[in-house]
């Protein structure tokens, strides 16, 4: 089946199975592979992209739910001269990762949040990024950069 969709302001044609998940034509079509595979099951976050103004899980949405759709993925965050995001910068900044594989999902759920809850204290930060699992960290930091990245989101 041919699925239209619109990745990163580009629009594509995937000619794909019916069954093909999201992320498998993110990372195996399109070969944008900021879009990480953790866990399959839809729990990690690390496949999170923007789909339609709102975060998802790419890994729980076929292809042909996306049909017509607007994805954005950790790539098309920067802007074409290189500068980065705001939640971007701030997770560099405030050292919000390690490993930096939940670090692409992450940013997108953050970015997600900062837009349902423009003034996200401390609590409702971690409690909207339960479904973003990091191994790596404690979470202060990250919390401290979503925190700097809504800051900078509305400046």
């Amino acid at each position: 089946m041919k699925v239209e969709i619109t990745v990163n302001g580009r629009a594509r044609n995937i000619d794909a199975a019916p069954n093909l998940l999201l992320v498998q034509a993110i990372r195996e079509n399109l070969k944008l592979t900021g879009t990480h595979v953790g866990c399959d099951t839809a729990q990690c976050g690390a496949c999170t992209v923007i789909m339609n103004g709102n975060a998802v899980k790419s890994c729980n949405v076929l292809l042909a739910q996306a049909q017509g759709a607007q994805v954005t993925t950790i790539e098309g965050l920067a802007d074409a001269d290189g500068t980065m995001h705001p939640m971007q910068s701030a997770f560099k900044d405030c050292h919000g990762l390690q490993c930096g594989f939940c670090t692409p999902g992450m940013v997108m759920s953050a970015i997600d949040l900062c837009k349902r809850h423009p003034q996200a204290n401390e609590q409702v930060i971690r409690e909207q990024l339960e479904g973003n699992l990091c191994r790596c960290t404690g979470y202060q930091n990250i919390v401290k950069a979503v925190q700097q990245g809504a800051a900078a989101m509305k400046s």
